[in-house]
């Protein structure tokens, strides 16, 4: 997909820069960020933000760079050159679990649940960092009327759950931790049609609630319609970026990720 000019929002050099407009305050930026494993250079100089009360899709092909990107952000895996700063401290280096303590808080590409352990109790492993009980218990309440489908099985275990209803509780374990953003990775992978606008639903509620969302999604269509700015990642680089609707009708997105 070629990476001329769409507008003034799109650097040519396949660096995304920073758009000027009304909205919150910048809760998480990427500038520069390169990562590689294996001799392979994944992400070659990623630059990306996200603000308060936003709704933010990283689209882009498998392979992309997307999850390596996500992983370098909450440090499961190391980040090479570039800075990563959420509230305006840096964060590059620290692990997932000091990150979610500061309010950023990622589903991972396959859910990652505890299988052996019942959806209440996942759910409170999300809220393993609060201490106050009414709080918490109020959380779960929340949670509940997001996801009825919990509240239904809250006694059955995780593992004897479909992977949509995973995938929920992946979600809602994460509301556990109030998170300042929320990071949702390939959320509707492996899943049913049916099961994937359930999903996409839910992410649309969340984010009415007013939980700043870093969405990274294969379903471009669905992933812009729901985002209030989009980036598309191409081989480990910012191509394109800019408001979600004006992305969703560029010709060359609507060529390379809608069959068009």
């Amino acid at each position: 997909m070629t990476t001329a000019t769409m507008s003034e929002q799109v650097n040519t050099s396949g660096a995304a820069q920073t758009q000027t407009q009304a909205g919150g305050k910048t809760l998480l930026k990427v500038s520069g960020l390169k990562v590689g494993y294996g001799g392979i250079q994944a992400v070659k100089g990623v630059d990306f933000e996200v603000r308060e009360g936003e709704l933010v899709s990283l689209i882009g092909s498998n392979g992309a760079g997307k999850t390596t990107t996500m992983k370098a952000i909450t440090g499961t895996l190391p980040a090479g050159a570039g800075h990563i700063e959420f509230l305006g401290r840096s964060i590059k280096g620290r692990g997932a679990w000091d990150l979610v303590g500061e309010g950023l808080v990622m589903v991972p590409e396959g859910r990652g649940v505890f299988t052996r352990m019942t959806i209440t109790e996942n759910l409170q492993i999300g809220a393993y960092i609060r201490k106050d009980k009414a709080e918490i218990a109020s959380d779960m309440e929340r949670v509940f009327v997001t996801f009825p489908r919990l509240r239904e099985r809250k006694d059955q275990l995780a593992g004897t759950m479909s992977g949509g209803e995973q995938q929920m509780l992946a979600m809602g374990r994460a509301l556990m931790a109030r998170p300042k953003v929320l990071l949702l990775d390939e959320p509707t992978m492996g899943l049913s049609p049916i099961m994937c606008d359930k999903i996409f639903e839910v992410v649309q509620t969340v984010a009415s609630q007013g939980v700043t969302i870093l969405l990274v999604e294969q379903n471009a269509n669905r992933a812009l319609q729901l985002a209030d700015r989009g980036y598309v990642m191409e081989s480990g680089l910012i191509t394109m970026n800019g408001d979600a609707k004006q992305l969703l009708s560029d010709p060359r997105v609507r060529a390379a990720y809608l069959g068009e």
